[in-house]
């Protein structure tokens, strides 16, 4: 069998869909090969590049952890031409597949230390495929924490997932929306309240802590003025900035960030690295 080459299009079935939210669709495919889906192997933080044929292709996050391979899990907020016509697919439409590309979390460097994900909308789907590998090697981590916000409830992707979360003893979830909802309850799992001041409420401190997110680039901006105001290191912040992919292996250049290209630099950076290219966040 050959070895995968992530530059050549797999034909793949999507097995199942999830309708996150009024604009978010999670894809769960399997590749037509057995056998390539099989020796199918990445690393929490790649992504991949999803082609319908005809339309066009776009990047997205495997979201779905290298320890779960039952199928692959992206997915896609409806935004453009291609994710329109993405959103169109159902269970048993074919779909084209290129992956893994880019580079992963740096999750071994991380070993012995305590996670905090903050998460944001859609942004919890490169944090999820991490957090899950975490999660399933337990062991090499210390405490792992997440912090989940979305203007509303019915913002929230992954609703299928946040039970199980919630309750698992192993992560320290918090959940959070902008205002008050009917039938949001605030606890000391569910707050109200934007997200950089949920973080500095919950007070994560940075000794041996590394701190990552992702999710709108306002809401990124503060959170990571909030992290600042807390001490956290820049090279102990990290972001992913796959929506800004294009080719997806450094051809086109239309992803750089000064001399950086996303694609194949990225797209996981630190904040140490990305204070040092132009603000274009």
């Amino acid at each position: 069998m050959n070895e995968q080459n992530p530059l050549l299009p797999e034909i793949a079935t999507i097995v199942e869909t999830v309708q996150e939210t009024h604009n978010i669709k999670t894809f769960r495919i399997k590749i037509d090969d057995e056998n390539r889906m099989k020796a199918f192997r990445f690393e929490p933080g790649q992504v991949g590049q999803l082609s319908l044929f005809g339309v066009g292709e776009s990047t997205f996050v495997i979201n779905s952890p290298p320890t779960r391979m039952d199928y692959l899990q992206f997915s896609v907020m409806r935004a453009g031409e291609v994710t329109t016509a993405l959103h169109q697919l159902k269970a048993g439409d074919k779909i084209g597949v290129r992956a893994p590309l880019g580079k992963p979390f740096p999750y071994k460097d991380w070993k012995g230390k305590d996670i905090f994900f903050i998460g944001g909308g859609i942004g919890m789907a490169p944090i999820r495929t991490i957090m899950l590998y975490l999660l399933d090697n337990k062991k090499d981590y210390g405490n792992i924490s997440l912090l989940y916000g979305a203007k509303t409830p019915a913002d929230l992707s992954f609703k299928s997932d946040i039970k199980d979360w919630l309750a698992d003893p192993n992560l320290n979830a918090t959940l959070t929306i902008d205002n008050p909802a009917e039938g949001w309850e605030p606890d000391d799992k569910h707050r109200v309240g934007l997200i950089p001041n949920v973080l500095k409420e919950l007070g994560p401190k940075p000794d041996n802590c590394i701190a990552v997110l992702c999710g709108p680039p306002i809401m990124i901006k503060f959170t990571l003025m909030a992290l600042k105001e807390m001490k956290f290191p820049d090279d102990q912040i990290f972001t992913t900035l796959e929506k800004r992919m294009k080719c997806g292996i450094g051809i086109c250049h239309r992803c750089n960030i000064g001399g950086k290209l996303v694609c194949v630099d990225g797209p996981v950076f630190s904040y140490a690295e990305l204070s040092k290219l132009p603000p274009e966040l």
